[in-house]
């Protein structure tokens, strides 16, 4: 498998770390009813999604809304417990903005 690198919003490099993404994705999912194989394969999907894109170049945002996305089909709570991180909420405003475009566009998908 080729090495992907990720490009940070500062612009630094580093190597894609499966073991951080496990770890930001085990937080987002402390105390709720999402086992750990069900984690390992949030993480392979989104390993996959990488590898499978063709670049060797990813930006850290590309990575983000793979967990959220995928988060978002496993728990909602986790996925906005991790959005809140991602995202860099500052206040209850920015939570309450999240989840109402979050329950738009759910409601876009069912319709």
């Amino acid at each position: 498998l080729r090495e992907i690198t990720v490009v940070k919003r500062d612009g630094k490099r580093v190597p894609f770390d499966r073991d951080r993404l496990t770890r930001s994705i085990t937080i987002a999912l402390r105390k709720r009813p999402v086992d750990r194989e069900q984690i390992d394969q949030m993480v392979s999907g989104i390993a996959r999604k990488l590898e499978s894109g063709g670049e060797t170049e990813v930006s850290s945002n590309d990575v983000g809304e793979f967990a959220m996305e995928a988060l978002r089909q496993v728990d909602p709570v986790g996925y906005v417990r991790f959005a809140s991180v991602y995202k860099d909420f500052r206040d209850p405003n920015d939570f309450a903005q999240f989840i109402e475009q979050t329950s738009l566009e759910d409601e876009g998908d069912a319709g």
